[in-house]
């Protein structure tokens, strides 16, 4: 168990609706090394259904849906607190009860002495289609193992999961929004990129690129 997930939350009913928002913009919060919540830009505030002074102070996973799967969250944390990003498909909850799906991007900000001290998350729309079609089916695997054996087997399979298809967990969410960008002719290169020879390298110049960094 994260930090984070020692605060009890709130209790909502669950409507099985998504948050109607501009897919354009970009969702930012800024959290303290534990995941409370000390600033959220306006378009968090609006898609979540929280009021800003409802929202500081409180653990991020305030608006964590019960259909994530915990092991999603296990492998997250594990990477920040290593000082790594991490890009994760995520459905959050709104404070109405409906949902929304996201893909991350952090910011790992650290003091002179290099200890993390706050972590800013950035959050974008992601294809229905990749979530229909590939993220549902995989999310709802994990957390019917973990309802039924717990997590580390929950994280063995997702482990199992990618082994098989070669990638790892952010490789393989990368893989998925290009094919259903180029699918949709929505892939188009406005500037010529540098071929980068390391797989890491062109991860995160994919993911810049993205979210625009």
């Amino acid at each position: 168990m994260n930090q984070e997930d020692q605060f009890q939350k709130p209790q909502r009913t669950l409507i099985d609706k998504e948050v109607s928002w501009d897919k354009t913009q970009v969702i930012m919060s800024k959290t303290n090394a534990f995941g409370i919540i000390e600033y959220a830009n306006e378009v968090f505030v609006d898609v979540c259904g929280y009021e800003d002074y409802e929202l500081m102070g409180q653990p991020h996973n305030i608006i964590r849906h019960p259909d994530m799967p915990k092991v999603i969250f296990k492998v997250l944390w594990e990477n920040l607190k290593n000082g790594k990003n991490f890009h994760a498909i995520v459905k959050n909850l709104a404070k109405s009860g409906r949902f929304y799906w996201v893909i991350t991007d952090f910011e790992i900000c650290r003091d002179e002495n290099d200890a993390i001290v706050n972590y800013i998350a950035r959050r974008q729309a992601v294809p229905q289609e990749v979530i229909s079609m590939h993220i549902e089916p995989l999310y709802k695997k994990l957390l019917q193992i973990e309802a039924a054996s717990g997590v580390g087997f929950s994280e063995k399979y997702l482990i199992g999961f990618l082994e098989e298809k070669k990638k790892s967990y952010v490789e393989y969410i990368k893989e998925l929004i290009e094919e259903n960008d180029k699918a949709h002719n929505k892939f188009v290169q406005q500037e010529e990129h540098p071929v980068y020879e390391e797989e890491e390298e062109e991860e995160r110049g994919f993911f810049r690129r993205l979210f625009n960094r």
